[in-house]
């Protein structure tokens, strides 16, 4: 490819709502154009891109022995009811009519129609286990899209759904792609951490993401590991065990006392001269709609996501101070925040209201608390030396709640458990009968009994993939592409175009460079020598070959991106080190 005929046009600045660096570098460079929030002009050199992630994907999903196929992009409101996702799923799910008032959706996901092609062809044991896989683009509509290709409403995924006869089954198929993921990420240059993660909308017991470690602000989640054993866990399915703390109180007895304009644990701790460890925390959430109080010890806090799976709804928000307010009003209380307590709450809440009360739920710390402090629902009073069961009543669900943090010890080993951030680029999940079931997705066993089947479902962000190489490989300058997944392997700069010498040497290297199948960029361009060495940088070509006044000398500069290392070395040995390095993807 000549530069000159490259559709491509690099900016000077980064776009001003850009806020993390993939975003930036691939705006900049001239990979990807905004259409609308969250959706995205991918431009000739991002396909590039994205078809090298593909092809890995491709082939490393076919030598593990699954078969691609492509399914419709748009689904019908029907097979979104028999799964009981239609409502559930929530506002991410784009609804829409066609022109004969059928109600259908864009496709975020798709294991409903999956599971319905596979009740209509898998119908004997002897058809299965069976892997089907697809690449297709999906579309969620997020209430927030940012970060680029990291979080938009429209993107490339792969998806990939097993079926089997037996648990067992599922487990090798669950490990076999585990281990075709680790091929992937490897291949595409992407050091990747498998993490225990939540199943979230798409459902399942057991779930991992393949994450992408990073220091930038890209990260979208914690990731909590262990160095010292194999734990590795996101922040929403991360549990571990606590250092020591002072959980029992030294008062003799339960009393009322005034705690005047105090809001916060803090404030609390500091007035009572206490451990925040000694406090019990009610904070007000809003789910689906509906008031629910989680208690958890002063010094620690809710993970939301663990809330809203024990309460089992789709939403969820902290409540503001007037909802609180009027919650408190609606059960005869005089209580704002930093006074809320579960005390008398739901019996007045439920003779009011009937069944749709207040939910309580508790986190395993409250549990062992004694002689503790907590809001009785009235305006600067707290109870201390409350005690379960005869103060205060411990709510029916007590569940993990908490977010872990640093320095808390690793539940396998005990050793201390580390945290950094993560880009998500892959995640595993099994889905065991959660869709068969309602489904009726089911085959004829040997004996002749119709049993559903044990499916799997696995998925890699193509576009995702490509946009964490960039937050993993950059620097100030522009993108580092891995080899394997960079549009072009070389590019070949001569310094001057009007040099004769200088541009029939570029033009060999190119010629020879082609010949070899190695993917080069000619700058032809009649452009300064430094506008063309930082497009170079910028783009991220993983070699360059500059062609200079040296070349009278028989000498070419030789750039290898990654490091930065540049080296004078004769034409012919430039074209052997490029073709060498192509020869081992």
């Amino acid at each position: 490819m000549k530069m000159s005929n490259l559709f491509v046009q690099t900016l000077r600045e980064f776009p001003s709502d850009a806020e993390v660096i993939s975003h930036k570098m691939l705006a900049r460079a001239g990979y990807i154009k905004k259409l609308t929030s969250g959706v995205y002009t991918y431009l000739p050199l991002m396909w590039r891109v994205l078809k090298k992630i593909e092809n890995i994907v491709r082939q490393e999903m076919d030598k593990a022995g699954a078969q691609e196929l492509l399914m419709p992009f748009v689904q019908p409101k029907e097979l979104w009811v028999e799964s009981g996702r239609w409502e559930a799923y929530g506002k991410e799910l784009m609804r829409l009519k066609d022109r004969h008032s059928r109600e259908m959706c864009l496709g975020p996901t798709h294991e409903e129609i999956i599971t319905a092609i596979a009740r209509d062809i898998l119908k004997s044991y002897k058809q299965l286990p069976t892997n089907l896989y697809q690449i297709q683009s999906k579309f969620r509509d997020e209430v927030r899209p940012r970060f680029g290709l990291l979080r938009g409403r429209e993107f490339i995924m792969k998806d990939a759904y097993s079926f089997a006869t037996s648990q067992e089954d599922l487990d090798k198929e669950y490990q076999n792609m585990w281990n075709a993921y680790t091929s992937i990420f490897k291949r595409c240059g992407l050091e990747t951490k498998a993490v225990q993660s939540d199943s979230g909308a798409i459902g399942g017991n057991v779930s991992h993401e393949f994450m992408v470690i990073t220091d930038t602000d890209a990260g979208e989640n914690d990731v909590f590991y262990c160095d010292e054993c194999d734990y590795a866990a996101n922040s929403n399915h991360a549990i571990s065990n606590l250092p020591p703390a002072k959980v029992i109180g030294d008062w003799e007895k339960a009393i009322v006392v005034d705690t005047p304009n105090v809001h916060s644990i803090e404030e609390l701790s500091e007035f009572l001269n206490i451990e925040p460890s000694l406090i019990v925390k009610a904070l007000v959430y809003i789910i689906d709609k509906k008031p629910v109080i989680a208690l958890i010890r002063g010094d620690k806090q809710i993970e939301e996501t663990k809330l809203l799976n024990t309460v089992g709804g789709i939403e969820i928000r902290i409540a503001t101070s007037e909802e609180i307010a009027e919650i408190m009003g609606e059960n005869g209380f005089n209580a704002i925040p930093g006074f809320i307590g579960p005390c008398n709450v739901n019996k007045k809440y439920l003779e009011k209201y009937g069944e749709n009360k207040i939910t309580f739920v508790a986190d395993e710390t409250v549990k062992e608390m004694k002689n503790f402090v907590i809001g009785i629902n009235e305006t600067d009073k707290h109870l201390v030396g409350g005690n379960w069961g005869i103060d205060v009543d411990l709510p029916e669900t007590v569940t993990d709640l908490r977010l872990v943090e640093a320095g808390d010890f690793c539940p396998k080993c005990g050793k201390e458990l580390k945290v950094t951030r993560g880009i998500e680029v892959g995640n595993i999940f099994q889905l065991c009968t959660k869709y068969s079931k309602p489904m009726n997705a089911v085959y004829l066993d040997a004996d002749g009994k119709a049993k559903p089947y044990i499916m799997g479902c696995y998925g890699i962000g193509i576009s995702r993939t490509a946009a964490a190489a960039v937050e993993a490989h950059h620097d100030e300058w522009g993108i580092k592409w891995p080899l394997a997944i960079a549009p072009y392997h070389v590019n070949i700069v001569p310094v001057s175009i009007q040099d004769e010498l200088q541009m029939s040497t570029a033009q060999k290297i190119y010629n020879e460079l082609l010949e070899a199948g190695v993917e080069a960029v000619l700058d032809d361009r009649n452009e300064r020598p430094g506008v063309k060495f930082k497009d170079s940088d910028l783009i991220g070509f993983p070699f360059r070959i500059t062609v200079g006044k040296t070349i009278t000398d028989g000498q070419v500069e030789f750039v290898t991106r990654a490091t930065n290392e540049k080296i004078s070395m004769k034409p012919e040995e430039a074209v052997k080190k490029v073709i060498d390095a192509v020869k081992t993807l």
